[in-house]
């Protein structure tokens, strides 16, 4: 069954955008008819031109600083007149030691990616989200439900994404939507070149937690907040 979204008249702002995800997701709001905000700290490798596409902006900040992402949430409200949907896409994975020999940089480094930045984007947009009755999408992580052996830090930090999304969820309930995703492994040339031996055929591809994203910010899922939807397949 094919599946299409219409997100004419919307504008989405993507945090992450310059990453495999970030990008898989931006393209997919444009696909759909959105105006796309696409944020990151560092610029796109855009060989496909998509970041110069009409209806498409990119703004390059650094979401862990609170000024800059109160700066580019405003030029984005200014640009488009508007704010309907955010995904929180930004962060990243450090892993292979255990507690006790993980450096406390490492700590603060995986908790301001993931953790820090979904926070000081919701702050700054959920208000502009008021006004449109919008939606929130933020990515967590499938071991985020547990402890594990050598990336408890990272664990943790996408735990705090899930716990924050059920927060803001029940804060703006009737009015803004808010929920995460859980990936596991990400069939992305960066995980491919990490983990050259595995069976990728079980990795979810980005296009297809794409979609998922847009699902729970459409009109499919009207009653659906606070809640963290499993995205990673068979992996």
């Amino acid at each position: 069954m094919d599946v299409t979204f219409d997100f004419d008249g919307t504008v989405a702002l993507v945090t992450g955008a310059s990453g495999a995800l970030g990008g898989a997701i931006a393209r997919a709001f444009h696909e759909a008819g959105a105006s796309v905000a696409a944020a990151d700290v560092v610029e796109p490798d855009d060989e496909d031109g998509f970041f110069e596409s009409e209806g498409v902006r990119f703004y390059e900040g650094d979401f862990t600083d609170e000024d800059d992402v109160a700066r580019v949430v405003g030029e984005v409200a200014s640009d488009f007149g508007r704010l309907d949907h955010l995904a929180n896409i930004a962060g990243t994975w450090r892993g292979g030691t255990p507690i006790d020999e993980t450096e406390a940089d490492t700590f603060d480094f995986l908790f301001d990616v993931n953790l820090k930045t979904m926070f000081l984007a919701s702050k700054h947009v959920i208000p502009h989200l008021r006004e449109t009755e919008g939606s929130v999408v933020s990515v967590s992580a499938r071991s985020s439900l547990e402890g594990g052996e050598g990336d408890g830090v990272y664990r943790a930090s996408k735990a705090g994404v899930r716990l924050l999304t059920e927060t803001i969820a029940e804060e703006n309930r009737g009015v803004v939507r808010a929920n995460a995703v859980m990936p596991s492994v990400i069939d992305t040339p960066m995980n491919r070149e990490m983990m050259a031996d595995a069976d990728f055929e079980k990795w979810v591809k980005p296009e297809e937690i794409a979609r998922t994203v847009l699902a729970l910010c459409s009109d499919a899922t009207p009653v659906t907040s606070g809640a963290a939807v499993p995205v990673y397949g068979e992996a």
